[in-house]
């Protein structure tokens, strides 16, 4: 049986543990932070060889800015041979993890079928979930979607509703009204943006 000396000592002995264990994860968080700059830094300057090296054990660590980095520079063939499937996997990998811009990008290779099938549903997918993430240019590719009858529906009133929310949102905050809408659709469409908008992008 412990006493209560010996419940003492372990507690002092766990709360050793767990300080050691927040220094090691604060010390690593930093490093990969350290390193993801260290990639942005070399990247910028144009040495893509040396990014490209410095993003991939990141990545592989489940980073999803670094996965997004390195899938973007498989799909641009910078530092690394272009191959969209590899970029397709970075970003997927992302993705999954609720990264809002390789959710963006992804939809752009299903979009436009590199590394995959084309598919306009699952780039709306895709589209969808980074824009209800709030990720701007997702908003904007998903009221093109809507407008062009790729994926969905044609739908010029969501169309304009996502336009007004990425707008809305933007740093310029340019809005482009839809010839076609009717002032009763433009109306609608700014009341469905707010709404959405309130619901934090959901259901939408």
């Amino acid at each position: 049986m412990v006493g209560i000396p010996g419940i003492m000592k372990m507690n002092k002995l766990l709360k050793q543990v767990l300080l050691v264990c927040v220094c090691l994860f604060t010390l690593t968080g930093q490093a990969i932070a350290d390193s993801l700059s260290d990639a942005n830094r070399a990247y910028d300057a144009g040495k893509y060889a040396k990014a490209a090296k410095l993003l991939k054990p990141l990545a592989e660590h489940g980073d999803a800015g670094a996965q997004t980095n390195l899938g973007l520079m498989y799909d641009h063939g910078k530092g690394v041979p272009r191959d969209y499937k590899e970029a397709v996997k970075w970003f997927r990998l992302a993705a999954k993890n609720g990264y809002a811009p390789a959710q963006s990008r992804l939809g752009d290779m299903y979009f436009n079928g590199r590394g995959v099938l084309r598919d306009y549903k699952e780039a709306v997918q895709w589209f969808r979930l980074a824009a209800e993430n709030g990720y701007v240019p997702a908003q904007s590719r998903l009221g093109d979607m809507y407008q062009n009858e790729l994926g969905v529906p044609k739908n010029y009133v969501l169309a304009q509703m996502w336009k007004n929310i990425a707008a809305a949102n933007a740093p310029t905050g340019e809005l482009k009204q839809l010839k076609q809408l009717t002032l009763q659709q433009i109306a609608e469409a700014q009341e469905l943006a707010r709404k959405c908008t309130a619901n934090k992008f959901k259901g939408c």
